[in-house]
């Protein structure tokens, strides 16, 4: 009897020990990755339009390219309250999902909102939350507590990394918190809005901001990222055509001060597509990724117009993945737009 109440002790010291250490390891292998400003970004990943309740199967795919950065672009969770403790609990519900948190293990991550995470639909800067949604959304993404993001109204931000020579800039505009109210269109218009011939997008701090941060950057690449389209003007959802002075200000912007290789980047739609313009004071057009639909896309196509579009528009479950060849003079992009299983849908290569 006493023999056996010896090994049961034992037995559960040893089991205790090993609990103890299997939680350490989960907890090592669990640890998000920092953010490095000095490491050299040669594989970007985005995406957007990821509601948390739905199966996380894309992640697996997403890491197979080797991502040196994620960069959310909005509808990071489908939020839809004024609840913070509800807003809360759905960020907290994806945060330990357990592909995305194997994910952050292996990647580190920033970003930006768009209406479903800033928690209403099409919001904007009525949204009663939008102070405390502003800090949930920090918490979420793990913002540096240095940084000045946190000190300002609005949740913008913006990223260097790498060395002299191979600097990228990453900047993340908030088309949320300052957003003019949008404008109802006629129902015969074939558009849900109107253009808002005065109103803002940015509001003046962060259209000052975002001057200040292009005229000072030494970056080689410029990574522009808004949750809701900038390029496209046809279709009828929310974009930066509905604010067609905001969106000119912002091409407007480019001209004037020529940042190295702009590439912008979107989310919103739940489908993906590449759209180009060309502005002067660049030789080839600008870029603009959109990437969308990471747990769900269109149930079936549309014929949706886009002046801009290059090659096919993609309505399957996707993220993009932006590949820059520093090797290369000058400098050379691929950008490619991949599905659940790694499936590849879109490629498209440049230079500048």
């Amino acid at each position: 009897m006493f023999i056996n109440s010896l090994f049961k002790k034992k037995l559960v010291l040893w089991l205790c020990f090993l609990g103890c250490i299997s939680s350490f390891a989960q907890s090592k292998i669990e640890r998000p990755v920092p953010l490095n400003p000095n490491k050299t970004l040669q594989t970007i990943a985005f995406g957007s339009c990821n509601n948390q309740a739905k199966k996380q199967v894309i992640w697996p795919s997403i890491l197979k390219n080797q991502p040196d950065l994620w960069i959310w672009l909005g509808d990071n969770i489908y939020g839809d309250t004024e609840d913070m403790r509800v807003m809360s609990a759905k960020y907290q519900r994806l945060k330990v999902a357990s592909a995305y948190r194997f994910f952050r293990s292996k990647c580190p991550v920033v970003g930006i909102w768009d209406d479903h995470d800033f928690g209403v639909n099409d919001g904007c800067k009525t949204y009663p939350a939008k102070a405390r949604s502003k800090e949930l959304l920090f918490d979420f993404l793990e913002v540096p507590k240095e940084s000045p993001a946190w000190r300002r109204s609005g949740a913008y931000q913006t990223y260097t990394f790498g060395p002299r020579g191979k600097r990228v800039r990453v900047i993340l505009l908030d088309a949320r918190y300052f957003r003019d109210i949008l404008q109802p269109a006629p129902k015969d218009s074939g558009q849900r809005y109107k253009p808002n011939e005065t109103g803002t997008i940015l509001g003046e701090s962060q259209w000052t901001w975002l001057e200040k941060i292009l005229t000072e950057s030494k970056a080689d690449v410029h990574i522009i990222a808004s949750g809701i389209q900038i390029i496209p003007t046809q279709h009828e959802y929310e974009k930066w055509g509905n604010f067609p002075k905001e969106r000119q200000r912002l091409l407007n912007l480019l001209t004037k001060i020529c940042p190295s290789n702009p590439i912008l980047l979107s989310g919103d739609r739940h489908m993906a597509e590449v759209s180009e313009i060309t502005i002067d004071g660049y030789k080839n057009p600008i870029k603009e990724i959109t990437a969308s639909g990471m747990t769900h896309g269109w149930p079936v196509d549309r014929k949706e117009p886009n002046q801009y579009r290059v090659g096919e528009k993609v309505i399957e479950k996707n993220f993009a993945v932006l590949n820059i060849d520093w090797e290369q003079s000058p400098v050379a992009f691929e950008v490619e737009v991949r599905g659940v299983e790694n499936q590849l849908y879109h490629s498209l290569k440049w230079s500048y």
